[in-house]
C-alpha cells in the first residue's frame, strides 16, 4: 500500500531487549495498539527509532515484519538519513523491492551541503524508485533549509509529494500552501505544534508521543478535521506535558519511559544511549504518571 500522507504516522520506536536486541513482540505489541487506534501509516527507522545504531539488516528485518505483520493495512514508510548518495538510492531501491509503501527522506547527514547539492541528493533517490517520498525538513536539527526555491525545483518529482514541516515556523505552512496548493501534502513534524499545524491546513501528523498514546493522538487528530477544534484544544491541553518530551534531546529515552509506564513498551535504549536514572527520571516519571493519572475518557472519535 503506497503512502498519501494524510492522518497520523507514528514514528515508531524500535523496541530492544535489555541486551540490546531487536525485541519483535514488543514491537508487534505496540504496533497492535497503533493500528486499533486509527493510524494511517507508519514510519520506521526514525531518529525515535534510533536509526544511527540499527544495521541496514536490522532496518530491513524491521521493514519485512511490519510490511507482514500490517497485512496491507496500512502504508509502512521507511526512513532514509544517509551520509552518500549512492547508499541512499540503494536503501530506496531496496525497500521498494520488499514493498515499502514510502520513504521518508533527510537531507544529506554529517556534511553540511548547499542548496544545490540537497536538491541533487533529493532527486537522485526520487529517479532511482517510484515510491512516495516525504522530505523531512528539520533545519533545527539537522542544520540545512529546504527552502520554497529547493521545493520548486523538486516539484517536477511527482513522487516527491510530502513534507514534514519541523522547522518549528507554523507560518511555513502557510508559505507552502500559498506558493504550491496541494501539490505537496504537509505533515506536522513537532508534537506540540501539531493543532497549530493541522488548523492551519497540514494533513497529517507524524506523532512522536503516539508511541505510548495512540488513541489520544488520533483522536486529536479526527477532532481538528472534524471540526470539533474545542474538543481538540481541551484534549490537546491535557497531552502538552507529554508532548513536550519530544522536543527534547532525549525524547527517546523519555518517550520509550512513557511507552512503558502506558503498558506498550519498555526502556531499554541501545548504547550510547542509557536509560534515565536519579533526579532526571524521576522528574520525566512524575510527568508520565500524574498525565497517565488524569487520562481523559475519549469520545467514539473513530466515528468522526
Amino acid at each position: 500500500m503506497k503512502a498519501e500522507w494524510n492522518g497520523v504516522y507514528p514514528a515508531i520506536t524500535t523496541k530492544f531487549y535489555q541486551d540490546g536486541k531487536l525485541d519483535f513482540e514488543t514491537f508487534t505489541n505496540n504496533l497492535d495498539a497503533q493500528l486499533a487506534a486509527g493510524i494511517e501509516g507508519i514510519i520506521l527507522g526514525g531518529s525515535l527509532g534510533e536509526a544511527s545504531t540499527l544495521s541496514d539488516d536490522e532496518k530491513f528485518d524491521l521493514l519485512k515484519h511490519t510490511i507482514e505483520w500490517s497485512n496491507n493495512r496500512i502504508p509502512v514508510v521507511l526512513n532514509i538519513a544517509e551520509q552518500r548518495t549512492d547508499r541512499a538510492v540503494e536503501i530506496a531501491e531496496k525497500a521498494e523491492k520488499m514493498g515499502a509503501g514510502g520513504l521518508m527522506l533527510l537531507p544529506p547527514l554529517k556534511y553540511k551541503a548547499d542548496d544545490r547539492e540537497v536538491v541533487e541528493y533529493f532527486k537522485a533517490v526520487a529517479s532511482a524508485t517510484s515510491l512516495p517520498i516525504m522530505i523531512y525538513n528539520n533545519p533545527v536539527d539537522y542544520k540545512i533549509m529546504v527552502s520554497l526555491e529547493m521545493f520548486d525545483e523538486l516539484s517536477s518529482f511527482d513522487n516527491i509529494n510530502a513534507i514534514k514541516e519541523s522547522t518549528r515556523d507554523t507560518t511555513n505552512i502557510t508559505r507552502l500552501i500559498n506558493r504550491f496548493g496541494d501539490r505537496f501534502k504537509i505533515l506536522c513534524g513537532v508534537d506540540t505544534l501539531a493543532i497549530e499545524a493541522l488548523v492551519m491546513g497540514a494533513d497529517g501528523w507524524v506523532a512522536g508521543l503516539v508511541a505510548g498514546f495512540p488513541r489520544e493522538t488520533v483522536a486529536i487528530y479526527r477532532m481538528i478535521k472534524s471540526g470539533r477544534i474545542e474538543e481538540a484544544v481541551k484534549l490537546f491541553r491535557w497531552f502538552l506535558p507529554l508532548l513536550e518530551l519530544d522536543i527534547h534531546p532525549k525524547l527517546v529515552q523519555y518517550i520509550k519511559l512513557a511507552e512503558q509506564q502506558a503498558g506498550l513498551g519498555t526502556e531499554h535504549v541501545r548504547a550510547p544511549r542509557l536509560t534515565l536514572q536519579g533526579e532526571e527520571r524521576e522528574r520525566i516519571l512524575k510527568i508520565i504518571d500524574d498525565s497517565i493519572a488524569s487520562r481523559p475518557e475519549l469520545p467514539d472519535y473513530l466515528n468522526y
